[in-house]
């Protein structure tokens, strides 16, 4: 067939082609935007979306724990608070955080109240007044700016907010952002 078409018409074909190769996806792009066809209408993190909370620097905490490691600069903190005994949801916690592996030394984990000892790497701030927003019974994910990403019950499976962790990490990776004066860390918090 190639050879009963002229030299012009192939080049003519070969260009058509090619337009419709490169501004296909555009314009398919497009139509999703304009339409709402295929774009997910669920979110995808298990947690309540939170950013009507303060950050965790405006938050009312007083220091308890003296075992700050002041070498440490974490991203992402993982607090939950523990009014009354929480030692079920700091084991699930700690296993979770385990769980990370490598990524683990990214995310420190806060927990705010109770009074047993601090599980391994965790650290132990008080409610100076407890906030009105705070029922006791949540595990908050907070960025390396300090704002609450994701709030969770303490009922919730640890393997989901594993998967948001995960995802999270993923999506923001490991960088030099700040200097260690502008980073947000539980240290520089309580």
């Amino acid at each position: 067939m190639n050879r009963y078409l002229s030299r012009n018409l192939r080049q003519k074909i070969k260009l058509t082609a090619l337009i419709i190769l490169f501004a296909g996806p555009v314009i398919t792009a497009w139509a999703m935007v304009e339409w709402r066809l295929g774009i997910p209408d669920e979110r995808v993190a298990h947690g309540q979306l939170m950013p009507e909370l303060p950050a965790l620097p405006e938050w009312p905490l007083k220091k308890t724990s003296s075992a700050l490691d002041d070498g440490d600069q974490d991203d992402w903190i993982l607090a939950y608070d523990c009014r009354d005994e929480c030692a079920d949801v700091a084991d699930h916690l700690w296993r979770l955080h385990r769980a990370l592996g490598r990524e683990a030394p990214r995310v420190s984990r806060l927990r705010l109240g109770g009074q047993a000892q601090p599980l391994p790497g965790e650290q132990v701030a008080q409610w100076r007044t407890q906030p009105a927003w705070s029922d006791g019974k949540s595990v908050w994910l907070i960025d390396f700016e300090g704002r609450v990403v994701v709030r969770y019950d303490q009922q919730d499976d640890p393997r989901e907010i594993l998967k948001d962790i995960r995802r999270l990490l993923r999506m923001n990776p490991e960088i030099e952002r700040f200097s260690a004066s502008q980073g947000v860390s539980v240290r520089n918090v309580i």
